[in-house]
C-alpha cells in the first residue's frame, strides 16, 4: 500500500485529544495533523519525535495533514495510522500473497455479524468454511525486537474475541490477524500486564479454535507493505 501523497518530515510538538497533533515542519511552519489512532500510542508520542505527515488538498477535510509514521533514532519506522493494516491486508488478500489465506478467492469487508459488530473481512471459497478475519494494528514495543498488543485497555477487543469464538463454535473459521506496524520487531506477544482481560479473552477464544496469525511489515515514507509471518502469540 503506497501513500497517495508524498510524505513530508516534521517534529512532533504534542499530541492531544487523541486525534490531533501539533507538528513543526522542517521549514519551521507549525501545522495541526490528524492522528488516526485512538490508542495510547505508548512510546510514540513524545515531543520532539521525528514523524512523517501526509499532506492533502481535499476541501472537505478540516486538517491538511495526516500523521502516518514515526521515524526512530535507529532508522526504523512505525506506522501509526490504524486504517493502514486493513488497506494493506485487502491488497494482499486480493493478490493471494498470504499463504495461510491464499485458498480464499472472495473477500468482503465490514460485514455485519455478532452483536452490532462488523468483521473486518469475511473470506469465502466454495467447499471451504467461511473465514471471519479480524485485523489488529500493533505499534507497541517495550523490549527490543518484541511487539505487543494492546497498548491500552480495550473492552472492544475482548468483545471481538468472544464474537469470533461464537463463529468458530458455529462451524466457521475465525482468525485474529495482528499486523505489526514496526520494522524493528521480529516477535509478537500480548501485553498481558496492560490488559489482563483482553489476554484472558484471547486464551478463551483460542480454546474455541480461534486462530492467530501475525505478520510483519516493510515501512518507509513511500508506503507500507506486508512482510513475513512472525511467531504466533502463545
Amino acid at each position: 500500500m503506497r501513500f497517495q501523497t508524498p510524505l513530508v518530515p516534521a517534529r512532533l510538538i504534542r499530541r492531544y485529544k487523541r486525534f490531533l497533533a501539533d507538528c513543526r515542519l522542517d521549514d519551521g511552519q507549525e501545522v495541526v495533523a490528524h492522528c488516526a489512532n485512538p490508542g495510547s500510542m505508548m512510546g510514540l508520542s513524545e515531543p520532539g519525535t521525528r514523524i512523517w505527515l501526509e499532506p492533502n488538498d481535499d476541501p472537505k477535510k478540516k486538517l491538511k495533514f495526516g500523521w502516518r509514521l514515526v521515524e526512530h533514532e535507529n532508522g526504523h519506522f512505525t506506522g501509526v495510522d490504524t486504517s493502514v493494516p486493513n488497506r494493506a491486508l485487502r491488497a494482499a488478500l486480493k493478490a493471494r500473497q498470504i499463504p495461510e489465506l491464499a485458498a480464499y478467492g472472495t473477500q468482503r469487508a465490514e460485514v455485519k455479524y455478532g452483536e452490532n459488530s462488523r468483521i473486518d473481512f469475511l473470506l469465502s471459497e466454495p467447499g471451504l468454511p467461511d473465514l471471519y478475519l479480524e485485523v489488529k494494528s500493533v505499534t507497541l514495543s517495550r523490549q527490543p525486537g518484541l511487539a505487543e498488543f494492546p497498548d491500552s485497555v480495550t473492552a472492544r477487543g475482548a468483545k471481538h474475541m468472544a464474537e469470533l469464538a461464537a463463529m468458530a463454535r458455529a462451524g466457521h473459521r475465525a482468525m485474529l490477524f495482528y499486523l505489526v506496524q514496526r520494522t524493528d520487531c521480529t516477535r509478537f506477544d500480548l501485553a498481558r500486564d496492560i490488559d489482563p482481560g483482553y489476554a484472558a479473552a484471547c486464551a478463551a477464544a483460542r480454546r474455541e479454535n480461534v486462530e492467530i496469525l501475525c505478520y510483519a511489515t516493510r515501512i518507509d515514507p513511500s508506503g507500507v507493505q506486508l512482510g513475513t509471518a512472525l511467531p504466533n502469540v502463545t
